[in-house]
């Protein structure tokens, strides 16, 4: 059946209608999943969009919402667009600096926090921001002058019915992460995000029978119109996760047949079940070296012999189909966005008989720019342009490749923003004459039209030998040791590249008692010369891939990891590298300074 949706307003009015007796939204509370079906969640809509009216919110105003993902969290999104709101999420794990900058940037008018805490933190917000004239609590016993809760925003005994807003009216504001300045806001239109849901309707099987576990922030444009809006277009249910780290344990209970994440969670479940296969006995382990490499002869429509599929069918039976389990056994489809998923993952995930769909875009775009999907499917690209969306290569920006036409990356289409708000120099230097957007990103076509990603142009440097290096798809493959939470790889206008590598110090405490290393402080641990040894041989490992020039030459281990917390992560896991730097920069200079040493030593050893 070809759906296609003008806006917001018409994927609520017909899911609430086609799916109303369905499971939509399921919470664990006390130990037990509890479900929301579909006509619940049009109800609580329709009282919120009430409530909200009460607070003056009209058509081309702003509410921005501070909160993690959760019933309420959608209610308020789909409440907003029925009003012509525009709504601005945010990270409960974002700083008050940021909170405060972009609540005054988008002009909100309404402020919708999760918590008392937050709450706290963000009154003073009244005094300092004038268009501010509300805050609205999702917790109870917070009634006060221009603070409300949001149960009382469910008891305003008002009945509002939804407008039909515009393809061009502004559904959403998503401010974009800021690895570098403030951050800005993207003005994402009706028409860009149903254009988005639109064409994957076009080209990926998904239905009411379909259940994703939802971890990835619905504040983020991947998490929002992917998941959320997706799945509830089509019918389908979500189990919120308590939490990243009980991620394994939610997808064993709620049994999702669709996964939705970023390279940063797909390597941690790798992780997980690599670990579980180190356990087995000689012979298991050896059965599924074998088995995967029959699975990746099938990638390449090669025939298999009988003794392959004899090995195969074993090792699905004693191995693969134990993993299958723990992710609840009904695990078809697992998408991948974000960043550049590794091969080495994706294959491993494919090989277990969960295929693997990665894609590209960014918020800009609302987010899908391109996608594998079933029948379009080429590992290690980001697929096809979706319906609707052409892929312009740019050569003159960018490194480039004497073998192909590669450069910076241009979409054109209807998912395209209609720009940052307030951001007029910014706008000009995106948008090209006749509309495409410059993404930043560097790739390249290959002749049947999948397009691959060779790394972020502003985050790619020149070493000294003129030799272009982009270090994210660096990092992401040395992030594959179970030792290193996160990595660094840095070597601007420098002879060689250096590595900063954040222990998984639970990891390494385990390999110290294993060696007889006895208790050390995190400090001492990372410095003793066996933990050293153990690290070299994973950074040799896992770089083996990596080009001569691209090899690192030396690391420094850290104790504390790359988190929100500290600032040094984005609220979408991209690494900030400037703050790392100014934090650790004279780490990474002592890397050079000790190689350049080495030679005077030894001279004067002779």
């Amino acid at each position: 059946m070809t759906v296609h949706f003008e806006n917001l307003v018409d994927v609520f009015d017909q899911s609430i209608a086609a799916f109303e007796s369905r499971e939509l939204f399921g919470t664990k509370k006390d130990g037990t999943w509890v479900w929301t079906t579909y006509a619940e969640f049009g109800a609580q809509v329709n009282e919120v969009r009430a409530g909200l009216s009460t607070l003056g919110l009209q058509r081309g105003d702003k509410i921005a919402v501070i909160a993690d993902n959760r019933v309420e969290w959608a209610v308020i999104a789909y409440a907003s667009f029925g009003l012509g709101v525009a709504m601005v999420p945010m990270y409960e794990a974002q700083h008050d600096k940021d909170w405060e900058f972009i609540v005054r940037d988008c002009e909100a008018k309404v402020l919708v926090v999760a918590t008392k805490a937050i709450l706290e933190k963000t009154k003073k917000f009244f005094r300092e921001i004038p268009t501010l004239k509300h805050i609205v609590c999702l917790e109870d016993g917070v009634e006060g002058d221009n603070v409300s809760s949001y149960a009382s925003l469910r008891k305003s005994n008002k009945t509002v019915p939804s407008i039909k807003p515009g393809a061009d009216d502004t559904c959403c504001l998503i401010y974009t992460s800021g690895t570098t300045g403030n951050p800005k806001g993207v003005i994402l239109s009706h028409g860009n995000v149903s254009s988005n849901l639109n064409s994957v309707h076009d080209v990926f099987p998904m239905n009411e029978d379909d259940r994703s576990l939802s971890f990835l922030p619905w504040a983020h444009s991947f998490g929002q119109t992917c998941e959320l809006h997706m799945l509830f277009s089509r019918g389908a249910s979500m189990a919120l996760a308590e939490s990243t780290q009980k991620i394994l344990d939610n997808l064993g209970e709620v049994k999702p047949t669709l996964l939705f994440s970023v390279p940063r969670i797909f390597n941690k479940l790798y992780q997980a079940v690599q670990k579980q296969i180190s356990e087995q006995p000689a012979f298991v382990q050896s059965l599924v070296k074998s088995a995967l490499k029959a699975t990746a002869k099938e990638r390449e429509n090669q025939r298999l012999t009988i003794g392959e599929h004899v090995t195969l069918a074993a090792a699905d039976k004693l191995v693969f189909s134990k993993v299958r389990a723990r992710f609840g056994g009904r695990l078809k489809y697992a998408f991948s966005g974000g960043a550049a998923i590794s091969r080495e993952v994706a294959e491993f995930i494919d090989s277990l008989g969960v295929t693997v769909y990665e894609g590209y875009g960014l918020t800009e775009t609302s987010p899908i720019s391109t996608a594998n999907w079933p029948g379009e499917r080429r590992i290690g690209s980001v697929g096809r342009a979706i319906p609707g969306v052409t892929i312009e290569i740019d050569p003159t920006i960018g490194s480039g490749s004497k073998d192909r036409v590669e450069g910076e990356i241009i979409v054109h289409g209807p998912n395209v923003m209609k720009g940052y708000f307030k951001r007029d120099e910014e706008n000009a230097a995106v948008f090209t004459k006749d509309g495409g957007f410059r993404t930043g990103d560097q790739g390249y076509l290959d002749p049947a039209g999948y397009l691959y990603i060779t790394g972020r142009i502003k985050e790619q440097y020149k070493l000294e030998n003129g030799k272009y290096v982009v270090p994210s798809p660096l990092e992401e493959k040395l992030k594959l040791s179970p030792y290193i939470l996160n990595a660094l790889v840095y070597g601007d206008n420098r002879p060689y590249n250096v590595a900063l590598l954040c222990a998984n110090l639970d990891a390494v405490k385990k390999f110290a008692q294993e060696q007889g290393l006895g208790t050390q402080s995190p400090e001492a641990l990372l410095d003793n010369p066996k933990v050293r040894e153990l690290f070299k041989k994973e950074l040799e490992k896992h770089s083996a891939d990596f080009k001569g020039f691209e090899e690192v030459k030396d690391f420094a281990i850290i104790a504390e990891d790359f988190t929100t917390e500290n600032d040094m992560l984005t609220p979408s896991l991209k690494v900030k590298r400037r703050k790392v730097m100014e934090k650790y920069g004279k780490t990474v200079d002592a890397l050079y300074t000790k190689k350049r040493e080495r030679p005077q030593a030894s001279a004067q050893a002779n």
